[in-house]
């Protein structure tokens, strides 16, 4: 049986002038010709046009493959094996530049500018979801207090990060307590501890005034990738998030009251 240049185009997925190419390049030329002298190909032409599109799927150029198909039995499995190598390098230099990518979206979105060591020296369990800070971005796009955030974030050395976690994890260790000792979320100690969060924000990464931060801790309680920055999941307890929130808006209330504390001065 005998197909059409163009039945050939449909069901191979390559375009007619592809064919033709190949025809003009002598890699495949039709074995038949219609009566109006249109090509037509056959069986072994669709094999031959099969082989060919494998052999490019893999990256070889057109003189390789009219190489391997001059004598396949000589030449396919070298080529293969050299192919075979030259891919696991190409991997390989894809990979590094994924990493790459991966870092440079990282510190565009998280505002981090430190090695992945040196996140984990800084960090510890306190990951970055950039899923989470890609919506966050999105979400806050227009919010001065976003950009101010990120580029003060952007700034801070790996020393300061240093002193920043350390405020965090002992403030994080005074979080657990309270709420493992029963502390009541709109008491005087929890409400404290709320208020440290707020002025922690503000000292490091953009001012936050109480209705700011009551914004900050409902998103804390209805998304657990925004919790995990503050607590990671292996210290979390069942309810932990809420408890917090609701600490977070007794504390906005004190300052709708005319209580808290004064902002701390930028560093």
């Amino acid at each position: 049986m005998s197909y059409s240049v163009g039945q050939v185009s449909a069901f191979a997925g390559v375009t007619v002038r592809t064919l033709h190419h190949y025809d003009k390049a002598g890699l495949l030329s039709p074995s038949g010709r219609s009566h109006a002298g249109y090509r037509l190909y056959g069986e072994a032409d669709l094999a031959r046009l099969q082989q060919i599109l494998f052999y490019r799927e893999l990256g070889f150029s057109l003189d390789e493959i009219a190489v391997i198909l001059k004598d396949p039995q000589a030449n396919a499995l070298d080529q293969l094996r050299d192919r075979q190598r030259r891919l696991g390098e190409e991997i390989a230099r894809l990979q590094r530049l994924t990493e790459v990518a991966e870092r440079a979206i990282e510190v565009q979105q998280t505002g981090v500018a430190l090695t992945p060591q040196e996140r984990f020296e800084v960090f510890g369990e306190i990951a970055f979801d950039l899923s989470y800070a890609t919506e966050a971005a999105l979400k806050w796009a227009d919010s001065e207090g976003q950009r101010t955030s990120m580029a003060r974030a952007a700034a801070h050395t790996k020393e300061d990060w240093r002193r920043l976690m350390g405020e965090a994890t002992a403030w994080r260790g005074e979080l657990l307590a309270a709420f493992d000792e029963g502390e009541p979320s709109d008491g005087e100690r929890a409400v404290d501890l709320a208020e440290e969060h707020r002025l922690h924000i503000s000292r490091w990464f953009t001012s936050c005034p109480p209705d700011m931060h009551r914004r900050i801790a409902d998103d804390f309680v209805a998304d657990p990738r925004a919790f995990a920055l503050v607590v990671p999941p292996s210290r979390q307890r069942p309810g932990l998030a809420a408890y917090l929130g609701r600490a977070v808006h007794a504390n906005a209330a004190r300052h709708d009251d005319g209580g808290g504390r004064t902002e701390p001065p930028e560093e």
